[in-house]
């Protein structure tokens, strides 16, 4: 398109569009046979994206940043389930272009295609987790707003649900309970391991609503999982007591605590303390299939 019809398009003045060129590298990319050039989907894509992060705020210089970082015409609509190799770090740094441009369709894509390509483990440790936790402690020099961090937030939370299928044949008789403590907030730690333990076979089940300690204890009566994984975040909310109240009916599946909130917390010898989501994932399924 000719930059008269990009402007039309965006609502801007042709003279603002040679400005963004000049100083932000956000031009037309290609060329006819004369001199002038085209802006192809790609240049009104980064255009669009520019556009949106003005709209919320963000100064030209800024908006052009984020536009130029959140590009993802190089993430492709299909992946391969090949050999897995870690994401690029730069996928988070679009993700977050993406999420402060308000751009659902692109925040989704490229979380979509992040563990699609390699896993929602290595997903979560090198792409998501650092921008949710970007978020949560503000950006010096931007105008990140909640609204961006719900977006976010709910992105993940779909497409880490997307990513853990419902299993036929799982390798495991009786399912992982995963669950927060009673009270505590953000469960999607909890969705990221849930997802890893499917690519693993392993079946489980997510309160991704915590619910109060005597409903979960009759949850874990009546279920009879293999494993209980208990989250905590906060060290306010975590309780080593919760663990006896789940094992006085009679439970004999192993049990877990995780998150930074089991810190310090003084826990019954038989729980066993997790670390970090991927040994996390590796431990749980080693200990219920010793592999």
């Amino acid at each position: 398109m000719p930059v008269a019809a990009v402007a039309r398009r965006l609502g801007v003045a042709p003279a603002t569009l040679r400005t963004w060129d000049r100083r932000y590298g956000l031009g037309p990319s290609r060329h006819t046979g004369g001199k002038h050039r085209r802006y192809g989907a790609a240049d009104i894509r980064r255009l669009e994206l520019m556009q949106r992060a003005l709209l919320r705020g963000a100064s030209t210089a800024e908006a052009a940043h984020f536009a130029l970082e959140a590009t993802i015409t190089d993430i492709p609509a299909e992946t391969s389930h090949g050999v897995r190799a870690a994401p690029d770090r730069s996928v988070a740094r679009r993700l977050r272009g993406a999420a402060l441009a308000m751009d659902a369709l692109a925040t989704q894509r490229l979380l979509a295609a992040a563990i699609a390509d390699a896993g929602a483990v290595a997903a979560w440790e090198i792409v998501i987790e650092p921008v949710l936790t970007a978020f949560g402690a503000g950006w010096h020099g931007t105008h990140a707003g909640a609204e961006a961090e719900y977006l976010l937030s709910e992105s993940v939370l779909a497409a880490l649900i997307r990513a853990t299928p419902l299993l036929e044949q799982p390798r495991n008789a009786r399912p992982v309970l995963l669950s927060a403590v009673p009270e505590e907030r953000g469960a999607l730690p909890l969705y990221a391991l849930a997802a890893g333990l499917a690519e693993r076979g392993i079946s489980v089940q997510l309160f991704g609503t915590p619910p109060p300690a005597e409903v979960l204890a009759v949850a874990v009566r009546r279920s009879a999982p293999a494993a209980v994984v208990l989250r905590a975040q906060r060290t306010t909310m975590a309780d080593g007591g919760l663990f006896s109240r789940l094992s006085r009916g009679h439970q004999r599946g192993r049990l877990f605590a995780w998150g930074p909130g089991w810190a310090g917390t003084r826990l019954p010898g038989k729980v066993e303390l997790l670390p970090d989501l991927r040994e996390a994932a590796e431990r749980i399924e080693y200990v219920l299939l010793g592999r």
